[in-house]
């Protein structure tokens, strides 16, 4: 049977009272596999969240994290912050932390790392801009990316490891890879990792689609071989949307 993943990644959005309702009204929806579903919150709200979910079998990721136990780093948080609070996923080198606050593949490698350490699953972040792709070098781009970002991961530890392919011209910008677009690099992605590790592994990873899903066009991507899920941006924001997704997940074998 096909493994799935819809997350949702609220970005910065939601208070505590807003996150409250939303998991109130998440929850009514009685969703049909909830156990493939996840949602990663800003900081202020993993707690609440955590709390909300209790008894669902819904998962809750952080969006980020530092690589470091702790020290002197401002406005960071570290891993066993959100091991403590008893977080299940976290988001590694979304293309947003990579364009606005320099994350690069070393950090990522970094961060990697202390997540599978911990227990924490990693949800990686890849994908090519719309420049890199109108240049015809996206598979090279992403290639690099996934070499850098699993340097020095065992074969033991590598399937833990969730990917999201997002291609950053379709975030948040109403854009969407084709269905055929999107397999053909998730496709791509699993080549290479089946190169860096073997086909079984390969073949035993959740591979992602982060750009743009929403309920029209999720049947189709998720009916793709090689897509597992998907990272969802503004969709998951709106209650019947993500739900919609979810079951769209759910409804495939």
């Amino acid at each position: 049977m096909k493994k799935f993943l819809i997350a949702g990644n609220w970005k910065m959005n939601k208070t505590e009272s807003e996150a409250e309702e939303f998991i109130a009204a998440l929850k009514a929806k009685g969703l049909s596999k909830p156990e493939q579903v996840c949602v990663c919150v800003p900081f202020t709200d993993l707690r609440t969240v955590k709390k909300a979910l209790e008894g669902t079998g819904i998962g809750i990721g952080a969006q980020n994290c530092h690589f470091e136990e702790s020290g002197a780093f401002t406005g960071e948080v570290s891993v066993p912050m959100l091991k403590e609070i008893g977080i299940d996923y976290c988001v590694i080198g979304h293309s947003e932390r990579r364009e606005y606050f320099n994350e690069t593949d070393v950090s990522v490698n970094k961060k990697l790392k202390a997540l599978i350490q911990a227990g924490i699953t990693p949800i990686l972040c890849v994908g090519e801009s719309l420049e890199i792709r109108e240049q015809g070098t996206e598979q090279t781009f992403v290639a690099g990316q996934v070499i850098a970002d699993f340097d020095g991961i065992g074969i033991a530890d590598a399937a833990k490891i969730v990917i999201a392919y997002e291609p950053i011209w379709a975030i948040g910008t109403g854009k969407t890879a084709t269905p055929d677009q999107a397999e053909e690099m998730c496709a791509f992605i699993r080549g290479v990792l089946s190169g860096i590790y073997d086909n079984e592994t390969g073949d035993a990873f959740i591979i992602q689609y982060g750009g743009s899903m929403k309920p029209g066009n999720a049947k189709e991507l998720l009916e793709k071989k090689d897509i597992n899920g998907g990272l969802i941006g503004g969709a998951s924001l709106k209650v019947d949307d993500f739900a919609a997704i979810a079951e769209a997940a759910a409804g495939i074998e």
